[in-house]
């Protein structure tokens, strides 16, 4: 128990003597608040402008879990599709590929010509962000399963289908997590990014538009406000699957299982 709560209370005691130290920094330095505000004025920005923040954030905190959904469905549908396949497999994974390596800021202006909708062109942005470890991670782990299970299906002669839900399918539940914790995080970025790109102003705008606007008043305590809620969100994003892990595997797989935290 003590070894548990010294491991929890570290990263707080470091993350703490830092902000700490950066308050005492720029106090001593006399930094003025538009080049680079204390952490106690950036807490000050977020109450200000609290009511403006919180509602940009619950939009990019729904472009960025509406991404993330798609990116689950389609990831593992079509990863279930190059289980069964391999021929789809080859002739379809380098469409995956392409659009991995293609660059988010050379896609989004062409999403925001192609689509009518701001809100439809963030959430494919995103999407596309967040797709393609969800499905690598889900194929590897589907080619995963022990080699002597799968032979003793075949043994009991079990359809592709009774293969794929029985056997595939919970070798594969490791890899998803961790694609899952990896697409979390990039479905924000995409988001974010793409507003970005976009420019987008108005009421139902994301927390990107909101630095965007402060950076061309020179609101730099409000530009750190938005940016700590960008930062807790993916902490926040990371923890939530991070739980999800350790609930579903923590009792049989040995990526939780041997966990000593």
């Amino acid at each position: 128990m003590n070894r548990t709560v010294t491991n929890r209370l570290l990263p707080a005691a470091v993350m703490l003597g830092l902000l700490l130290a950066w308050e005492l920094g720029v106090r001593w330095a006399g930094i003025p608040d538009y080049t680079l505000p204390a952490p106690s004025r950036i807490a000050q920005a977020l109450a200000e402008h609290g009511a403006s923040l919180v509602g940009s954030w619950w939009y990019t905190l729904k472009i960025t879990f509406g991404a993330l959904a798609l990116a689950c469905a389609g990831g593992v549908l079509i990863a279930s599709a190059f289980a069964l396949s391999p021929t789809l497999e080859r002739a379809l994974f380098p469409l995956a590929v392409v659009l991995q390596v293609t660059p988010l800021m050379a896609v989004a202006p062409l999403m925001l010509i192609y689509l009518d909708s701001t809100t439809a062109a963030l959430l494919l942005c995103a999407w596309l962000s967040a797709f393609f470890p969800i499905l690598s991670n889900t194929v590897i782990g589907l080619r995963a399963a022990d080699p002597q299970l799968r032979d003793l299906f075949r043994l009991y002669r079990a359809t592709p289908w009774q293969r794929l839900a029985l056997l595939r399918v919970p070798s594969a539940l490791p890899y998803f997590i961790a694609g899952l914790k990896v697409s979390g995080g990039l479905a924000l970025i995409g988001a974010v990014s793409a507003e970005m790109v976009a420019g987008a102003a108005g009421r139902e705008t994301g927390l990107a538009s909101r630095i965007l606007e402060a950076s061309f008043r020179t609101e730099t305590p409000k530009m750190f406000a938005a940016l700590t809620l960008l930062v807790l969100t993916g902490v926040m994003i990371f923890a939530v699957f991070n739980a999800v892990s350790r609930a579903v595997l923590g009792r049989w797989h040995a990526s939780e299982s041997g966990r000593t935290d």
